[in-house]
């Protein structure tokens, strides 16, 4: 019933979304998440069921303790100016990570898909606008997943991730993808609040019309829910999770937004957190698990699963709605 009242309060907020100032628009969602925070300290931001190790499970290569995969969605041009500060940032400190692109939000630039890619990093697509139009109907997913399946052969694109993080696991075997990264373990603060219930990959088998794909849902907070809306002032609650991951022996998968990082050439915004807290993270991660997990971009951990698993091991049944129901049920 939460999930449902949720979801109507979601589509009301998303519906007259545009006509709301930037500034009234972070007020309001701050105060509903500030409110549901203390509700929801029983799920997030660890969900101790989502912890279960999957029967069979075989390990990460190497027999390294846990997986790390660093991803960003770039929203707007003003986060596309970012990403060359952010890659020269990660590769100084030894990271790779993928940059989630709106085909048709702003005009994406193939001069830094070019670079991001020589540089041994990841190029995806972060749906063609940022909003919720594509999850109206199954009718308009399929009237969008021509262009969608277009861009991500144009930009040789292996993975997808639903703007707003909506998603629908059955829907989505329309794209021609070997990943999709728009669900989480737990999350109560997305418009689609329903967690997938497990910190690991899993294969979402394909039907008679269409192949499967790897669902990597992200475990750990979003930057943006964090330094925006609930407006912490430290990274312990990244770390807090970060640890509890490693000692599960989870996938530790982080969505970092460039739109809302501040390098400090500029006065902090409203919406923007000092770069100071991603690179904090990264030090950490270096210093107290160097050599102990294994750094993989997505598209290579669905190059692995395939080749590890094939498509029958690990599957969970997509859900016509949502993952609400499903909570990760791994064979």
């Amino acid at each position: 019933m939460n999930l449902l009242i949720d979801s109507n309060i979601s589509k009301i907020y998303y519906h007259v979304k545009p006509f709301i100032p930037r500034q009234l628009q972070l007020w309001l969602r701050r105060r509903v998440a500030i409110r549901k925070l203390k509700s929801c300290e029983d799920i997030w931001p660890i969900d101790r069921e989502a912890g279960k190790i999957p029967v069979g499970w075989q390990g990460w290569p190497g027999n390294k303790h846990f997986a790390l995969v660093l991803t960003h969605d770039v929203e707007s041009t003003r986060g596309q100016d970012k990403c060359s500060k952010l890659m020269r940032l990660e590769r100084q400190l030894g990271f790779r990570s993928s940059f989630n692109f709106v085909a048709e939000e702003y005009r994406v630039s193939h001069k830094l898909r070019g670079d991001l890619v020589a540089a041994g990093f990841e190029v995806g697509l972060h749906g063609l606008c940022h909003d919720r139009k594509l999850y109206l109907s199954q009718e308009v997913f399929r009237q969008f997943a021509p262009k969608i399946n277009h861009y991500l052969k144009e930009w040789q694109a292996f993975g997808f991730r639903s703007p707003c993080m909506f998603h629908n696991l059955d829907w989505i075997r329309e794209l021609d993808i070997m990943y999709d990264a728009s669900t989480f373990d737990t999350d109560p603060f997305e418009p689609q609040p329903d967690g997938v219930g497990t910190v690991f990959p899993f294969y979402v088998s394909g039907n008679a019309n269409r192949k499967g794909y790897l669902e990597l849902p992200y475990t750990l907070p979003q930057d943006f829910t964090l330094f925006i809306l609930l407006q912490q002032r430290t990274i312990e609650t990244w770390k807090r999770k970060l640890d509890w991951l490693a000692e599960r022996g989870g996938m530790a998968l982080l969505n970092v937004h460039p739109d809302y990082i501040n390098f400090g050439d500029k006065k902090l915004r409203y919406d923007e957190y000092p770069i100071a807290y991603y690179e904090e993270f990264l030090q950490y991660v270096n210093k107290r698990y160097k050599n102990s997990y294994w750094h993989v971009l997505p598209k290579e951990l669905a190059q692995y699963w395939a080749e590890q698993y094939g498509q029958n091991r690990y599957e969970v049944s997509a859900h016509p709605v949502s993952m609400a129901e499903a909570r990760a049920v791994l064979l």
